[in-house]
């Protein structure tokens, strides 16, 4: 990614804004939601520049710098729309503090998604010259054609064998558009369902309805027939290492919904509960594992893991003492194996990530790790232990002390 020369910035600034540039003065008031909506244009790119857009805070309308400072704050504000979910897929994008001529500013440059369409808090957004403005049903076919032309993720690959019959358009409707889309877009009903499935990259486009691997994992009505890895093998082996009596073993199939629906069951059949009625006024429980940390290992899993090129499920082995969870498939884009863990993101599967925003199964993307530590720090549990290799990602959760 090119990094603009202070000279370039300059330029574009005195050339003003345009489809491609945003000022705004300063964060306060309602310019979080305008530069969201920038981001969510400039990632879609309905002109087809085909280079990146770019916000500029800290200069007004007329390209003057106002003398706001850049503060540490205001760059995580900035950096923190790329991963809160209210833009969905995530954008690719980067957050800089440049000083101009002894002027300061905040510089955001949003890369083109090769996904489109975007969408902000469920609205596709775009650029009519400087103007933000909302997609048309024809503008909306536009950018869906354009991500049929240029698939580069997996995650929206057509399945040549797969139509709209292998899709359940019931919950389609009732359970996912109401919440991928906001009720101003729905409520102009001038789409049909295949544009509608379409948009949400269910399928192809509407000249090509097949189904999407997406649209598989999400609404399929039998996703392993096309898709015979995207499965979770449970296992609840009776001892502490390999080669033990296995006591319980199942291949959780299904959308992606339903087996983390099913995981969950599992993960509460297994799990011990201690009471204790002595030590304190206060009923008090100790569980062998907190299960919403669990959980955030196995969604991320299930995110991140590789689909193409691999029958090769995602494994929770519940052992004793431990559990391993295990996803194929290594580090993927920015984040390596050196810097694992170390509040890197970026997404194999992006579009897979915004359905399980959509689906409320994630809250803010990059966080899901974190989160799970700190239910296990607060639960008396050890830190878990991550393995890192180029073919799998896999994290051993130990066992409460108190329970063993």
């Amino acid at each position: 990614m090119a990094v603009l020369t202070d000279e370039q910035l300059l330029q574009i600034i005195s050339a003003g804004e345009s489809d491609r540039i945003e000022f705004t003065e300063s964060l306060g008031g309602e310019s979080p939601k305008r530069i969201r909506e920038a981001i969510c244009a400039f990632a879609n790119d309905l002109p087809d520049h085909r280079k990146p857009g770019y916000i500029v805070i800290g200069v007004n309308d007329k390209g003057e710098f106002v003398g706001s400072a850049v503060t540490d704050e205001m760059i995580r504000q900035l950096a923190d729309m790329k991963s809160d979910g209210l833009i969905l897929p995530p954008p690719s994008m980067t957050v800089e503090k440049r000083v101009l001529e002894g002027r300061q500013a905040a510089l955001v440059t949003v890369q083109v998604s090769d996904s489109p369409p975007v969408r902000c808090r469920g609205v596709i957004r775009i650029r009519t010259g400087s103007r933000r403005d909302i997609a048309t049903g024809q503008e909306e076919r536009i950018l869906n054609e354009r991500r049929a032309r240029g698939i580069s993720s997996f995650d929206v690959e057509p399945i040549p064998t797969a139509g709209l019959a292998d899709l359940d358009l019931v919950r389609f409707r009732y359970e996912y558009l109401e919440k991928a889309f906001s009720q101003e877009v729905l409520s102009t009903n001038e789409r049909s369902i295949e544009e509608q499935l379409a948009a949400a990259k269910m399928i192809a486009s509407t000249d090509r309805p097949l189904a999407t691997v997406l649209g598989i994992l999400t609404i399929g009505k039998n996703p392993q027939d096309f898709l015979p890895g995207a499965c979770i093998q449970f296992l609840r082996i009776a001892g502490s290492k390999w080669g033990d009596d296995v006591v319980d073993s199942e291949a959780i199939q299904g959308t992606f919904p339903d087996a983390f629906r099913r995981v969950n069951e599992k993960l509460l059949a297994h799990n011990r509960v201690a009471i204790d009625f002595l030590s304190s006024p206060v009923e008090r429980r100790t569980e062998i594992y907190p299960v919403e940390a669990l959980l955030q290992f196995v969604y991320n899993a299930v995110m991140h893991r590789k689909y193409e090129g691999t029958n090769s499920p995602v494994r929770v082995y519940w052992f004793d003492d431990h559990i391993e969870i295990i996803s194929p498939g290594g580090p993927y884009g920015d984040v390596t194996v050196e810097n694992f863990g170390q509040q890197v993101t970026d997404y194999r599967n992006r579009n897979l990530a915004d359905a399980m925003r959509t689906l409320g199964f994630v809250q803010q993307f990059g966080f899901g790790i974190p989160a799970a530590k700190r239910l296990l720090r607060e639960a008396g549990n050890p830190e878990p232990i991550f393995n890192v290799d180029n073919n799998f990602v896999s994290v051993i959760v130990k066992s409460n002390k108190e329970m063993r």
